[in-house]
């Protein structure tokens, strides 16, 4: 279980964290405690705790501010309780409501199905010889979606990588500073390419590459790296940040290169 919600205390001192950050600088003890739904007095317990293990710093009366240290603390039980719903949403709620697959081969509605990622999309085989079953609810023909439900079990499949390659901006050459084999060569590695920035998307046409996608490029690598899939993004330097961001917030693996 995650920890801010297996123990109630650390669940108080996650709420009571979240609320300074909110209000900070200025910070009214009773307003967090009508919101908490905590007494004043504990508030004001809490927040000494949190000053002592350098989560929050005191400056003057009822002035504080999370430290670093504090929005560390923030984003890490945050991922784990995203990760945690993510998992209940799918694996938990998923299995009592419907969804679609690609049949593989020919299906009836009532046939037990084994469920399978491939390529980041859902996957319905006749018969319940993997880890994932569910209940197919219409008839299919291979090739066409059918209506699954009554899932069990979990989906076999590892969560993919991205790569993000670095390319110069215009200032300092663009893609006229890429190597375009070696691009080519990384990019032909994994089965989705997504592009960020002007300089990347050129240095990709020169490479004779069409990305994929060119818009909201983290987010988009993220949700196909959760869905198993390995993503190669070419990003301009100064569009980096944008890309690794919703990466590190999904908890994605990345590595980025120059």
């Amino acid at each position: 279980m995650v920890e801010v919600l297996d123990d109630k205390r650390e669940a108080t001192r996650f709420r009571i964290l979240v609320e300074i950050a909110d209000r900070q600088p200025a910070v009214s003890q009773g307003e967090i405690a009508d919101e908490v739904g905590v007494t004043s007095q504990a508030v004001s317990e809490y927040i000494r705790e949190l000053v002592a293990d350098g989560l929050v710093l005191k400056d003057g009366r009822s002035r504080y501010q999370v430290t670093n240290e504090g929005v560390d603390w923030l984003l890490s039980h945050t991922n784990d309780i995203r990760r945690f719903t993510d998992r209940v949403a799918e694996d938990v709620l998923g299995g009592v409501q419907e969804d679609a697959a690609i049949a593989v081969e020919d299906i009836e509605a009532g046939e037990t199905v084994t469920l399978e990622m491939r390529s980041g999309i859902l996957h319905a085989i006749p018969g319940s010889d993997g880890p994932a079953t569910g209940t197919a609810t219409t008839d299919a023909t291979a090739g066409m979606e059918v209506g699954v439900s009554g899932f069990e079990g979990v989906i076999d499949f590892t969560p993919g990588e991205v790569a993000v390659h670095q390319v110069p901006p215009v200032r300092a050459g663009g893609s006229r500073n890429v190597d375009l084999d070696a691009l080519a060569a990384a990019c032909a590695a994994t089965p989705l390419v997504l592009a960020a920035g002007v300089e990347a998307t050129v240095a990709l046409e020169q490479a004779g590459i069409t990305p994929t996608v060119q818009f909201a490029v983290g987010e988009v690598a993220a949700r196909a790296a959760e869905r198993g899939v390995d993503v190669t993004v070419v990003a301009t330097a100064d569009e980096v940040g944008r890309v690794t961001d919703p990466l590190r917030e999904a908890g994605t693996s990345y590595t980025v290169k120059e």
